[in-house]
């Protein structure tokens, strides 16, 4: 068994920005090793899933132990992720042979990043949020088709690309349970992900591309760089690390998908002036809306600390 080093390094790098913003896992580690150590699709798709399978339950700890987990939402989600994620690898396999097989797998795994771009930023527009929402676990109320219809396409994407579990079926349960706290969506996906992951690694260790080799080169730089990447995420501006995480994954979905370098950066640049409008335009509105905040709180201690005018404070009326 050897590690190959310059992959360990790589992984080092990507597990920092998945310890700093919590996702990213998959959607970034499996374009790496194919963009930049030629490692075949489904061997890399394969290989990551093992890794992520190892990885996965210390962090879903962490949250049972604090508490930010409906276990009734992650039952449901379990009840169409797992044997969907199993079937995840069957479905790969049955887009061809070969090259046919690879190049269906870059597609799939394009169109997969092209949503998470969508979760991160829906995951950016949660944070702004958090607070807002003041339900505990035991309000939620679940609702059990959607849930499960939820857990069963994101299991089935999670097995053919193994990017879904950390930034797809977060955005679905953003949409479907608005009440929850930012720490509970992540806290009852993360714990969802465990058996999902489980699933789909153990159906590509039957008849994906594992790689030994390559699954512990992730795992001797993925370890320690999330770990450091959770360590320094208090001080880290997480606004900025997310918003480079979503270019650098645009970038990969339109390389996998075949875009050419100029109409990359065409519709980088495009996205980045996008994004730059839209933060601004959030951020005024929060502005105005402080400010009319203020006047009606000024209004009262204008007139006698909430005494109506015209009427003294020791009267009655």
């Amino acid at each position: 068994m050897v590690i190959d080093f310059p992959l360990a390094a790589g992984s080092f790098l990507v597990a920092i920005v998945v310890g700093l913003t919590g996702m990213g896992g998959g959607a970034l580690m499996t374009p790496m090793m194919m963009l930049f150590f030629n490692v075949p699709p489904l061997a890399a798709v394969s290989s990551d899933l093992v890794a992520s399978a190892v990885m996965k339950p210390v962090g879903g700890l962490v949250h049972l132990r604090r508490g930010t987990v409906n276990l009734r939402l992650v039952g449901w989600l379990c009840a169409g992720s797992v044997p969907s994620a199993f079937c995840g690898v069957l479905v790969a396999r049955a887009f061809g042979d070969g090259e046919q097989l690879q190049q269906a797998i870059r597609y799939a795994l394009g169109i997969t990043l092209l949503l998470a771009v969508a979760g991160l930023v829906a995951k950016t527009w949660l944070s702004r949020h958090e607070g807002k929402s003041s339900a505990d676990l035991g309000d939620i109320v679940v609702r059990p088709f959607p849930t499960l219809l939820v857990g069963t396409v994101g299991g089935l994407i999670v097995g053919i690309s193994s990017v879904g579990s950390g930034s797809l079926i977060i955005v679905a349960l953003l949409a479907l349970y608005p009440a929850l706290k930012a720490n509970q969506l992540v806290g009852t996906d993360l714990v969802q992900a465990v058996p999902l992951v489980v699933s789909a690694a153990f159906g590509h260790l039957l008849f994906g591309d594992f790689q030994l080799d390559i699954t512990t080169s992730l795992l001797a730089g993925s370890i320690p760089g999330v770990y450091l990447g959770a360590r320094i995420s208090a001080r880290a501006p997480g606004g900025v690390i997310r918003a480079l995480l979503a270019v650098v994954l645009l970038a990969s979905a339109l390389k996998l998908l075949g875009a050419g370098n100029a109409a990359t950066l065409w519709i980088l640049a495009g996205a980045v002036i996008a994004g730059a409008a839209g933060w601004s335009l959030v951020r005024n509105r929060g502005r105005a809306e402080v400010g009319i905040a203020g006047e009606v709180l000024e209004g009262p201690q204008a007139t006698g600390s909430g005494v109506e005018p015209g009427v003294s404070p020791g009267s009655t009326r």
